[in-house]
């Protein structure tokens, strides 16, 4: 089963477009509990309200052994039907891009996971290969300073084109195995739309809802294929955060099934 399969089973199967961040931030959590008893406690509150989880490399990293022992102990206590996505912006030569991927796809055993395109394609090529993977690619993220080169107007053939879209259509072209999907913020939405109809199949990965401030409706309108699908919306500090308590994995629960029903309702709204 490939990347796009699972997402597609997971999605249908909990009704959910919904990706849970698992973003631990020590300073931010319950006192004393460890990363990897807190994220089993979310998953376990959330497993049946989700299309995906999402673990940014970077938080597992800061915190050293301990943190890349959280990292791969939540990686296995994840249910095998929910895709997990390594969030690491990888973007390098093509052989330390290659070194990336076996360490993200084959060693650690992520089902997806996101790529910087600055380098070009064959900084990109050693992920593709893993054609039963999935990879995203930055193409218009969810920060403010994204506009500094993500809107750049560049000329073309056919006129002046804003980079990121320049960035969609290379990832079209690259597409070969059908395993390229694209970030795209839900802090910008007119972007979002643009690339939703210039690319109707590619899967989205869309963060920015929650804690960022994205608007959530037209998230899910103008980030849903024509089925409805193949948008992942991602929140993390709002769920996994809800409570700094006893109570926080019953909490996440609440949170999530929330925007769960959120999304669904816009999802069904014409």
């Amino acid at each position: 089963m490939n990347f796009i399969e699972k997402l597609l089973n997971a999605s249908r199967k909990n009704k959910s477009l919904l990706c849970i961040g698992l973003d631990p931030d020590p300073e931010l959590m319950p006192s004393q509990i460890k990363v990897f008893e807190f994220n089993k406690a979310i998953i376990e509150a959330t497993a049946d309200l989700v299309c995906a989880y999402k673990l940014n490399l970077a938080f597992y990293e800061a915190l050293g052994d301990e943190g890349l022992g959280a990292l791969k102990g939540t990686i296995k206590c994840i249910p095998g039907n929910i895709p997990i996505i390594g969030d690491g912006k990888r973007g390098d030569i093509g052989n330390t891009a290659k070194a990336y991927a076996k360490a993200i796809f084959a060693n650690l055993g992520f089902d997806a996971t996101t790529v910087n395109p600055y380098l070009g394609f064959d900084s990109i090529e050693p992920f593709i290969q893993y054609t039963d993977k999935g990879v995203f690619i930055l193409c218009r993220t969810s920060n403010a300073g994204a506009v500094d080169f993500q809107s750049l107007r560049c000329e073309t053939e056919l006129g002046y084109r804003p980079l990121f879209e320049l960035v969609a259509l290379k990832a079209s072209q690259w597409n070969i195995h059908s395993n390229i999907g694209l970030v795209i913020g839900a802090t910008c939405p007119e972007e979002l739309r643009l690339i939703r109809q210039a690319h109707a199949d590619m899967p989205l990965l869309i963060p920015g809802i929650g804690a960022q401030g994205g608007d959530i409706t037209l998230a899910v309108r103008y980030g849903v294929d024509a089925q409805g699908e193949r948008a992942i919306l991602n929140s993390s500090r709002q769920i996994i955060y809800a409570s700094r308590e006893g109570d926080f994995a019953q909490s996440a629960r609440r949170v999530a099934s929330s925007l769960r029903e959120q999304i669904n309702s816009y999802r069904s709204t014409p």
